[in-house]
This record gives structure tokens, C-alpha cells and sequence, in this order.
């Protein structure tokens, strides 16, 4: 099994797109939206939704109005002002609350609950181009790295037990923990980049942060027509660092013909930038498969998955 993650170092270069051409082009695929915070592959692939979760991560504070009395402690010493005033008690703002348990310990009528708190849903859904698995945070839910691995470890279940070879992700922007939840353990990550500063500048980030975790690279240069100075700045980078360029993407108003119709980009299989995605994609796939060959090799001799040594994560 190969787990394929597109990543960038910043919002807003394509990878969603690309994600969704990569999931028409696979045809047996696990696919896996990781960006929690924002998902968008969703409006691309229309998901139905076949079982639905609730994410509890972290606690908050709710105060019991029958069992308050009022001496307003818990609202002087939060330093959070998460304690709001209110009737017959005050009342705790969730968005505000850090879940640092004074108010708890403190309380002289042990009125403040201490609960679970929810911070999110996960599915598991089905799209016309194989199973998905996705979520979405509530605003100011907390633990995103930690709901990004709930949903690869549940693609990874969903794959073994379906037999399906390759699970295709779409993950997180930038360089948080998120991201390095994303990459932990997966055998190639797909940086998307653009031609601009900024582009270059993130993608020499996040491409030394699949360094730091021994995570194969494999660059797609979106807009590369837009500015050729600094297209070429990107492959001397990739050169110099011996990351492989799969795809030069021109700027093309398909990218946003296909949003607007949710679908991907490949679907219009006659346009120049579905033929160099699809050129892309099979440079993915075979740089994939190399990887996945070299991995089994290294298994022991009773076939589990030997712990990786230079960040202790379980493959």
C-alpha cells in the first residue's frame, strides 16, 4: 500500500484541485481530505455520506447553574475573561476557554463541570471516484493533528480491508502540526508551488520539514508560465535538493471552470493541463511504487512494520 499526501507551503496554489484530478486518474483509491481546519475537496468529489462521527478532543469548563452561588470567583481569576456574566449564573464562552481546569479547582461549590469537548465531525463517504474520508473542526476546535490521525489511520484500515493499493490525500497548508500529522509515515509527498516569492519561500519550508521526517518529495509547479524567472529559481531549488518536478501547470481559467462545475480538472481530458496533470500523475505513481517496493524490503522477517528511527512514528 502506498500513501500518497499533497501538501504546499501556503493556501491557494492548487492542491485541492490537483488532489481531486489525482483521485479521477488513480481509479482504486482511498481518498482522504487531512486539511480539517478548511476541507475543500468536498465540493469537488460530492460525497455521500454513509456514517457520521463526533470528535471529542481536549475539555471545557460549563458551569451548573443549580449548584452555583454566585461569588463570582471563577470570573476573576480566568485569564482567558472566558467567564461572562449572566442568569442565575455566569455562563462560560467555549471559544474563549482554554480548558486550564482553575475555575474547576477552584470553585467552592464545585459548581463547573469539567466535560469532553466536541470539537468536530468525521465521515466516511462514498464519491464517484472511491471511498472518502473527511472532516470538519467546528470554529476554534482545537487538536486538528490529533483528528488527522484518526482519518488516516481510518483510510488505512478501510484500504487494507478492501485490498485497495494507494490512498491519496489532500493535506493541510503550511508547516503546523497539522501537517506534520499529515506526513508522519507516508511514502511521498506532492508539493504544490507557484511561481511567485512567496511560493518559493514556503515551498523551500515545507519541503526542509519532509526532510526533518525522511518523507520523499515530489514537486508540481502550478502557473509556471506566469513567471519564468523565478519557475527556473524553483527547479534549481528541486535540483539542487534532488526532488523530482513531475508537473510545469500552465495558468489555465480550467482550474476554475471545474470548481465552479465540481469536478476535476482531468474530467475535461482534451485541455493541455489535464494531459500534464495526467503526464504528472504517472511520474507520482511510479516514483510511488519505487518507494513502496524499497519499504517492503526493509520489513523484518515477520512482515511488521519496523518503527522508524528518526522520529519514532509507527509506518
Amino acid at each position: 500500500m502506498a500513501e500518497i499526501v499533497v501538501i504546499s507551503g501556503k493556501g491557494g496554489t492548487g492542491k485541492t484541485s490537483l488532489t481531486a484530478a489525482f483521485a479521477h486518474l488513480a481509479g482504486d483509491a482511498i481518498l482522504c481530505d487531512l486539511d480539517v481546519d478548511a476541507p475543500d475537496l468536498h465540493l469537488l468529489l460530492q460525497p455521500a455520506i454513509r456514517q457520521r462521527h463526533d470528535f471529542y478532543a481536549g475539555y471545557e469548563a460549563v458551569i451548573q447553574p443549580d449548584r452555583c452561588c454566585g461569588c463570582d470567583i471563577c470570573r476573576e481569576i480566568c485569564r482567558f475573561d472566558a467567564v461572562q456574566p449572566g442568569t442565575p449564573a455566569p455562563v462560560i464562552d467555549p471559544l474563549k476557554c482554554e480548558g486550564c481546569k482553575v475555575c474547576v479547582a477552584f470553585c467552592p461549590d464545585n459548581a463547573i463541570a469539567f466535560e469532553s469537548k466536541h470539537c468536530g465531525v468525521w465521515y466516511t463517504s462514498d464519491t464517484r471516484f472511491g471511498p472518502m474520508v473527511h472532516a470538519q473542526l467546528f470554529p476554534g476546535g482545537e487538536n486538528s493533528g490529533r483528528l488527522v490521525a484518526l482519518l488516516r489511520q481510518t483510510a488505512k484500515g478501510m484500504a487494507m480491508a478492501r485490498e485497495v493499493p494507494l490512498i491519496i490525500s489532500d493535506g493541510p497548508p503550511g508547516i503546523g502540526c497539522p501537517v506534520i500529522s499529515a506526513l508522519s509515515g507516508a511514502d511521498l509527498a506532492v508539493i504544490v508551488t507557484e511561481p511567485t516569492p512567496s511560493g518559493l519561500h514556503d515551498l523551500e519550508r515545507v519541503a526542509s520539514l519532509c526532510d526533518h521526517f525522511s518523507i520523499s518529495v515530489a514537486v508540481m509547479i502550478n502557473k509556471f508560465d506566469l513567471n519564468a524567472p523565478l519557475t527556473g529559481r524553483i527547479e534549481t531549488f528541486c535540483h539542487e535538493r534532488n526532488y523530482s518536478v513531475v508537473a510545469r501547470l500552465p495558468h489555465d481559467p480550467l482550474f476554475v471552470l471545474s470548481m465552479v462545475h465540481g469536478k476535476a480538472v482531468t474530467e475535461y481530458a482534451d485541455r493541455d493541463a489535464a494531459r500534464r496533470i495526467r503526464q504528472g500523475w504517472d511520474a507520482i505513481l511510479t516514483l510511488s511504487k519505487g518507494l513502496a517496493t524499497s519499504k517492503k524490503r526493509r520489513l523484518p522477517a515477520d512482515g511488521s512494520p519496523s518503527r522508524m528511527a528518526h522520529n519514532g512514528v509507527q509506518p
